[in-house]
């Protein structure tokens, strides 16, 4: 069916020969696989200070939210969200939290207005759509966000590590030259495909100095290290991996009220045992944001709004497919 909706259309000469019943059929299919709502939500490195501020000052439900979360967190996270300094809320295990309060509090108090038909999340964002699709509640999705960001601060204290953006490079090639490091003794692989022309490597500090240096002899516009604690998104993390999955298979995963795009694969899920998988294995693989986008435009998303600090999706999206409309909360 899906062929006949996409193709259909493209063979007029065929129509006398096709049951006018099936052309009409195609149309209704094709009229209402578009103009569906899709709300994404950021990861980590969108903070700012100040963040969600407005929110808890002019919302009665963000209030108690962020209230909520306070208590659950064993300290205010409000004040170093509200008041902190940009080196306080760089520390994962304080960033993550705040990321996901922002994003998660922004599409609740939407009311009415937040009525998703398919989520996303990048990294850490996948959680807060979680929470907003209805697989997660609140107060678990925050649990779970803090044992994430908790494990992976001790994964890199453990062993340091770093990431760096690559622009302007294939993503073969990019994948290649993280392949030849890696071979001789070094971690490096393509943790986060976040538009094209736009990879960010992950691995060890030894291995992504080798890897910046090939990238831009290969041909690379810029070959960045990031300002980040650890090798997000890589085997490094497999530490972590251990401790946040036992958090995972611990907590109730519902069906979602939409499809969830999870960043492994690109697809949408609704079974909760997927949905559990994924999120464990989400920790060591790359996160594949343009595919997710690509897969969601495809299946009828066409408007995509951000929840959260931030633009950065917004950015990534419209490079991904400037045909959609991508903004954040009116």
């Amino acid at each position: 069916m899906r062929y006949i909706t996409q193709h259909i259309s493209k063979l007029p000469h065929y129509y006398s020969v096709v049951p006018k019943e099936i052309i009409n059929f195609a149309t209704f299919l094709n009229q209402n696989r578009k103009n569906m709502k899709a709300f994404v939500f950021p990861g980590q490195g969108a903070q700012f200070v100040g963040m969600g501020k407005d929110l808890y000052e002019n919302s009665a439900l963000a209030k108690e939210l962020f209230e909520k979360a306070n208590d659950i967190l064993g300290y205010r996270i409000t004040d170093i969200m509200f008041e902190g300094t940009d080196e306080d809320l760089r520390q994962t295990k304080v960033t993550q939290p705040a990321v996901f309060l922002h994003s998660v509090i922004s599409a609740l108090c939407m009311g009415d207005d937040f009525k998703p038909e398919m989520t996303a999340g990048h990294s850490l964002g996948e959680f807060s759509a979680l929470v907003a699709a209805g697989a997660l509640s609140f107060e678990d999705g925050l649990k779970l966000v803090y044992a994430r960001a908790m494990a992976m601060q001790k994964a890199c204290e453990a062993q340091p590590s770093t990431m760096a953006a690559i622009i302007a490079l294939p993503d073969e090639k990019v994948e290649e030259i993280c392949e030849a490091i890696s071979k001789e003794g070094e971690v490096v692989v393509a943790a986060n495909y976040n538009c094209p022309g736009q990879i960010v490597i992950s691995g060890s500090i030894e291995g992504i100095n080798k890897a910046c240096e090939q990238m831009k002899a290969a041909g690379a516009k810029r070959a960045l290290p990031l300002k980040v604690g650890g090798a997000f998104h890589s085997p490094l993390m497999n530490p972590a991996k251990v401790e946040l999955e036992a958090a995972i298979n611990a907590t109730e995963i519902h069906t979602p009220k939409c499809p969830v795009y999870q960043n492994v694969d690109a697809l949408p899920h609704t079974n909760p045992a997927e949905i559990k998988a994924n999120l464990v294995a989400q920790l060591t693989a790359s996160v594949r944001w343009t595919q997710t986008v690509k897969n969601m435009v495809a299946d009828g998303a066409d408007d995509f709004t951000e929840c959260g600090p931030g633009a950065v999706l917004q950015g990534l999206i419209k490079k991904i497919d400037g045909s959609v409309n991508a903004h954040g909360i009116a």
